[in-house]
């Protein structure tokens, strides 16, 4: 019978601390650290994979999935850990790269913690383009309150809360001031903000052509019948989950985007409290902002109605059906006083369930 080796690993940018288990042993059978370098780190487990059956796991971080798919080239079992369901005792108060490599291997060995989602090459390029907009999108809008407060300090106040039409571009175009200076620090703040209007343009004609592309198409149509969904928060989802069949059902679903209410309950009490705000971040701001769409009693728009041609009929039916619960999901909620945020994020949460669904009839 074959040994089976556990492969701890403790990635850093400069460094791997590697710890390695040996079938049932629980002391280490190997301890080093090696510097992260792919070469190396596959040379190494290659050494242990000669003697018997390679299991390697370390912590999901910001160095991606790089460690993970060279080690996958040379047919090496790697299993990357959510930081979050890494099982570290209550009492341990010392932290340090050996014990984490340790826990991982025992973790390992164990089958305990949670693996992530490993995104393929592609999804992974296209989700960065995306989150990409995302970044520049929030640069944007520091830069468009930064300009604000410039000019609030030089005295000038638009007299309407319409910001940023081009009626109040040509407001701040006419505006003179004193100083050479402050001119220059107003061309400054404006052209800036310019500059990133037009890259963001230019990023979601690339976005649009990736929709259309053979690789998500076929994934994008679904998502854009619905309201308040287009090619940007359906080619997220698309990237950011890949096979939506991987959680067993709608609330599972939920449950990762942080959209369901976390909870306090001890004994006979039970205290729920505000959404838990885990998983993917980045998904969820997209459901809430598409779900404000939600706030109206409306039929389907010009817009939308060019989004479903040649669309499948049975998804059509059941976006339809969507947006008929979730608008009077949303407005029960604010009758009964409920604040319209709490509303939307309600809203989303069941939004997100439709999503679910809509995608596993695609799948099946």
């Amino acid at each position: 019978m074959e040994s089976v080796y556990y492969i701890g690993m403790d990635v850093h940018k400069e460094t791997v601390r590697i710890a390695v288990l040996k079938d049932n042993s629980t002391e280490t059978v190997y301890e080093r650290t090696v510097d992260n370098e792919a070469e190396k780190i596959v040379r190494l487990l290659l050494e242990f994979k000669s003697k018997g059956i390679v299991i390697a796991g370390y912590e999901a971080g910001c160095l991606g999935y790089i460690t993970y798919r060279n080690l996958k080239k040379h047919d090496i079992i790697c299993r990357i850990l959510a930081p979050n369901k890494i099982i570290r005792s209550g009492s341990d108060r010392i932290k340090t790269d050996k014990r984490d490599a340790v826990l991982i291997a025992r973790m390992l060995k164990h089958h305990e913690g949670e693996s992530i989602y490993i995104p393929t090459e592609t999804d992974e390029a296209t989700r960065d383009l995306l989150r990409c907009r995302q970044d520049l999108k929030e640069e944007v809008k520091r830069a468009k309150q930064q300009l604000q407060k410039f000019l609030l300090r030089q005295g000038f106040r638009y007299e309407n809360d319409r910001y940023w039409t081009q009626r109040h571009k040509d407001w701040m175009n006419g505006l003179s001031f004193a100083y050479e200076a402050q001119s220059q620090t107003f061309s400054h703040y404006y052209y800036h903000i310019e500059a990133l209007e037009q890259r963001i343009c230019r990023i979601e004609e690339k976005i649009i052509e990736l929709a259309h592309s053979p690789e998500y198409a076929d994934r994008v149509q679904p998502l854009r019948c619905f309201k308040g969904i287009d090619y940007i928060v359906s080619l997220a989802l698309v990237c950011e989950i890949g096979d939506f069949r991987r959680f067993k059902n709608a609330g599972a679903f939920m449950a990762y985007l942080g959209l369901v209410p976390s909870e306090f309950s001890s004994g006979g009490k039970r205290r729920q409290g505000g959404i838990t705000k885990t998983g993917n971040g980045h998904l969820r701001k997209l459901l809430i902002e598409a779900s404000w769409h939600y706030r109206y009693n409306s039929g389907v728009s010009k817009r939308l109605e060019e989004r479903r041609k040649n669309g499948n009929e049975q998804i059509i039916s059941y976006a339809d059906k969507a947006r008929h619960r979730l608008t009077k999901k949303y407005l029960s909620l604010v009758k009964t006083g409920k604040s319209t945020q709490l509303a939307v994020t309600a809203t989303a949460r069941e939004f997100a369930g439709f999503v679910w669904g809509a995608m596993n009839q695609v799948y099946s």
